[in-house]
């Protein structure tokens, strides 16, 4: 077991940190060696009641009523504290997710920029006069929906907790986090540091737990008034479910199958880093990865070529070896993605090129070759479903009409890039593309913290990211005052 700080073994609730209800822990492993690195609480649906009880005295205190102005200056020392403590918390990602350190301090910069920004435009976010009928003043107001509930995936726990939870203190909402029970303890971090700071006790509750346990309580509580899940199309459908019982509305961030398309006129030297990188970031494991790549035929076989050079330079090794690429978070994925590359095997398909995996690895980490594969039909399963793991395929096409129906011809639609110095060519593109962002000659844009950011069909609805967020964390109301 490594040598974590703190006992990650409790939840929180209403500021205090105590064993859950039951009392049972649920192991955490170190996904580079498969060691044991943790033991974390198993939260059930008792504890998730209890927090969001908290909560909701949270949202009745005086300290969650706090001005606009305040909470910003809460939300800045925890920015602060968290680029402080940033060295640590990548160790902690590292080790618990599995991916390079670098990474993982990425991750860190990342959650105290989203909290900057957030703490920033806390007192910025305007209700609006309407000019209306004589003898009236009609104005609308932003508004906290109450209690926020934030479901958390294990692939960047502190980006998205950061993108969610820092929007919604923005906003005045108190907060049930449920971090994913792979990788926690970036959350558990992150909440004595919001502690620490100054935020007042109930704004944030931690119950780490089972997806089917404390997920599925938080998702149907009906004390909640706003649902966060960044995760899987079929975990999202049960949680839109649940809370549609008690008509909760949800922001649903659920992956996707995202391509970059490659015109013959692209700077290609420009994109190559952005074609491979987009890809294996994370041991693939991000939802906007850019997993297919569609290259216009005159130069498909030469940026295959170019792509598969750089994948047998791929370096592959434990997370605190800060290398490329780590192992993926478990063995379950593991065996996933391996399913999926002996699809290439059963259709007829070659492996274009693999990073070597060292002998040296240790035999119970859990490791995955990023693999390329060109020449892939676009109705294949391996251009059609979300893998989550290092593995990208490259399509061929013939014009713009026929890159369009490959990129929109998946039931996903959350990131496009687009690579060409036509710029007429590139709006016309990003006009017609079905998903929520594009980027034209880059891919992600640095993170974008600024950038409203979400899907379209199975990749969900709703908006994190930039002022969008914030909005999507209040609920609005309209005052029409006569006055003759």
């Amino acid at each position: 077991m490594s040598d974590i700080s703190f006992d990650t073994r409790a939840v929180l609730i209403g500021g205090r940190w105590q064993p859950c209800a039951s009392g049972e822990t649920l192991p955490l492993f170190n996904p580079s060696d498969g060691t044991l690195l943790a033991q974390i609480a198993r939260g059930a649906a008792a504890d998730i009641d209890a927090a969001v009880t908290a909560a909701q005295a949270a949202r009745a205190g005086a300290g969650c009523r706090m001005s606009a102005a305040e909470r910003g200056r809460v939300l800045l020392r925890m920015s602060a504290a968290v680029l402080a403590q940033a060295d640590e918390l990548a160790r902690l990602e590292a080790l618990d997710v599995g991916k390079p350190l670098k990474q993982g301090r990425a991750d860190a910069v990342a959650l105290a920029r989203y909290l900057e920004f957030y703490g920033g435009a806390a007192d910025k976010v305007m209700g609006e006069t309407i000019p209306f009928t004589a003898g009236y003043t009609a104005l609308t107001l932003r508004e906290p929906h109450g209690v926020t509930g934030h479901i958390v995936p294990w692939n960047y726990p502190m980006q998205i907790i950061g993108r969610s939870v820092g929007a919604a203190l923005a906003m005045g909402n108190a907060c049930v986090l449920k971090p994913a029970e792979e990788a926690c303890l970036t959350a558990l971090a992150f909440a004595r540091i919001a502690d620490e700071a100054g935020l007042p006790a109930g704004a944030l509750n931690v119950v780490p737990g089972l997806g089917e346990e404390a997920g599925a309580a938080l998702s149907a509580h009906p004390g909640v008034q706003h649902l966060s899940f960044t995760g899987s199309v079929a975990v999202g459908r049960l949680i839109q479910a649940a809370a549609a019982k008690h008509t909760i509305p949800v922001t649903l961030e659920l992956g996707g199958k995202s391509p970059q398309i490659v015109y013959a006129d692209a700077d290609l030297d420009a994109a190559l880093p952005f074609l491979v990188n987009a890809g294996i970031q994370n041991a693939g494991q991000t939802c906007s990865a850019a997993s297919r790549i569609l290259v216009e035929r005159p130069v498909f076989e030469q940026v295959v070529a170019r792509m598969a050079e750089r994948y047998r330079a791929l370096r592959v090794g434990p997370a605190l070896d800060d290398l490329d690429i780590g192992p993926v978070i478990s063995a379950r994925q593991r065996e996933i993605i391996g399913g999926y590359l002996a699809l290439v095997q059963d259709s007829g398909l070659q492996v274009t090129a693999a990073a070597p995996l060292p002998t040296t690895l240790p035999a119970s980490g859990y490791y995955v070759a990023p693999t390329l594969v060109a020449g892939v039909n676009p109705a294949h399963r391996l251009a059609q479903e979300e893998i989550f793991g290092p593995v990208q395929v490259v399509i061929p096409f013939d014009g713009e009409a026929e890159a369009l129906a490959i990129a929109n011809g998946t039931a996903f639609g959350l990131v496009a890039g687009v690579w060409t110095r036509d710029g007429s060519r590139a709006l016309r593109m990003a006009h017609q593309l079905q998903c929520g962002q594009v980027f034209v000659n880059n891919y992600g844009a640095g993170g974008g913290i600024e950038l409203p950011f979400g899907g379209v069909k199975a990749s969900g609805h709703g908006r994190e990211k930039g002022f969008e967020a914030l909005y999507g964390f209040s609920t609005l109301k309209t005052v029409a005052i006569h006055h003759g």
